[in-house]
């Protein structure tokens, strides 16, 4: 029986997707588990892999298409079989230069849909020159459109869909979910010690954020209230340590999760952390790879920043903004001296997570950062 290829839906928020590139032709063989197509989703670019092992048949989306997330895009048939009569129908309606079926949302791209919007015009009056006649960009900026009122603004050049959806889901996490923010500085100096150490210990690149990752974990390990979100009314628990780490890439900000995060190794951490991050950064991430994430750490130190409020990233309860590690004058045994401190600040969705539970989980976190060796060796 042929295997629907569809469009999978990674996020809640998520209604579409775009296709981007067919790694896979009709009529090649595929393997289960083999990348076959890139789409973009809400949040990155992504590879998507064959649901089955056969021959990839029956493509109904081409590059540039905007499909409803649940729609199948294309089949996978066994060698030698035939696909259904109503998949070749659809498919030699998806592949018609003459008409765009109806039911589609690709006469258009979002952006296309979104300038012309600014300007007043109808899509579906516009002559496209994209994929079966779709409207772009370039072809609203060309036409002949009213004048624009001065008070007015149209998206800035080189806004991706990444950053779109960004900005549309931190949005609405702002005005959804109720913030507040605690703030503790912590003393490093151990940290700064260890580090060289741990690396010697294992043989690979650790970097603070590795460190913290760690630490993150355990402490979560020891107050869960953390690791929930606020869903229905009610407040959910996650049973495993999933934790994200916003990532800067050009098209915006990604947040790969490294999952179960609490039973690896140091070693294991900064492997999968390296792999993560130079994969979002090459628009190569996987679905699993997004997602899951329980809890956020988003670290601006190597930026030069001392501290900073950062956006609950729903559906998560609280994510940890981390600044620089810089020397600082602090009381030690009442007299001034000079220590390495890092600020560290956790922004908290008061539906799902108090003050009392967020400030125990700072304080745990911030005394196995001046006291790591339990977990370092």
């Amino acid at each position: 029986m042929p295997t629907n290829v569809i469009m999978p839906a990674l996020e809640l928020a998520q209604e579409t997707g775009k296709v981007l590139h067919w790694l896979k032709a009709p009529g090649d063989l595929v393997r289960k588990g083999e990348s076959i197509v890139e789409i973009e989703t809400d949040k990155v670019t992504v590879e998507i892999e064959a649901p089955a092992s056969g021959i990839l048949s029956d493509v109904t989306a081409r590059a540039g298409d905007v499909v409803p997330v649940g729609q199948a895009i294309a089949l996978i048939v066994a060698p030698g079989e035939a696909a259904s009569p109503l998949a070749r129908k659809v498919t030699e309606q998806e592949h018609s230069t003459a008409a765009v079926p109806a039911a589609r949302l690709a006469a258009a791209s979002p952006k296309a849909r979104r300038l012309a919007a600014e300007r007043g015009r109808d899509v579906s009056a516009l002559r496209g020159s994209g994929p079966g006649g779709a409207v772009l960009a370039a072809d609203v900026a060309t036409a002949k459109l009213p004048a624009v009122p001065p008070a007015r603004s149209v998206e800035a050049p080189g806004v991706s869909t990444v950053w779109r959806i960004m900005a549309e889901r931190m949005t609405a996490s702002w005005t959804t979910a109720p913030h507040f923010y605690l703030v503790r500085e912590v003393n490093v100096s151990r940290l700064v010690s260890w580090l060289e150490k741990a690396r010697k210990q294992t043989g690979a690149h650790v970097t603070y954020t590795d460190l913290l990752v760690k630490l993150v974990a355990a402490a979560i390990s020891q107050h869960p209230a953390v690791n929930a979100s606020w869903k229905d009314g009610a407040i959910v628990r996650n049973a495993d340590i999933n934790i994200g780490l916003a990532v800067a890439i050009d098209d915006g900000l990604v947040v790969p999760v490294l999952h179960r995060a609490d039973t690896l190794s140091l070693a294991e951490l900064a492997t999968r952390r390296e792999d993560l991050v130079s994969r979002a950064q090459a628009g190569k991430l996987r679905p699993p790879d997004i997602q899951g994430g329980g809890f956020t750490i988003s670290n601006l130190g190597m930026y030069g920043v001392d501290a900073f409020n950062a956006i609950v990233n729903p559906p998560q309860a609280a994510i940890l903004a981390v600044g620089r590690i810089a020397d600082r004058v602090v009381a030690l045994n009442g007299q001034p001296a000079v220590q390495p401190t890092m600020v560290l600040t956790l922004s908290c969705d008061h539906r799902a997570l108090d003050g009392a539970r967020g400030a125990q989980f700072l304080g745990a976190l911030a005394e196995l950062i001046e006291e790591p060796l339990a977990l370092l060796i």
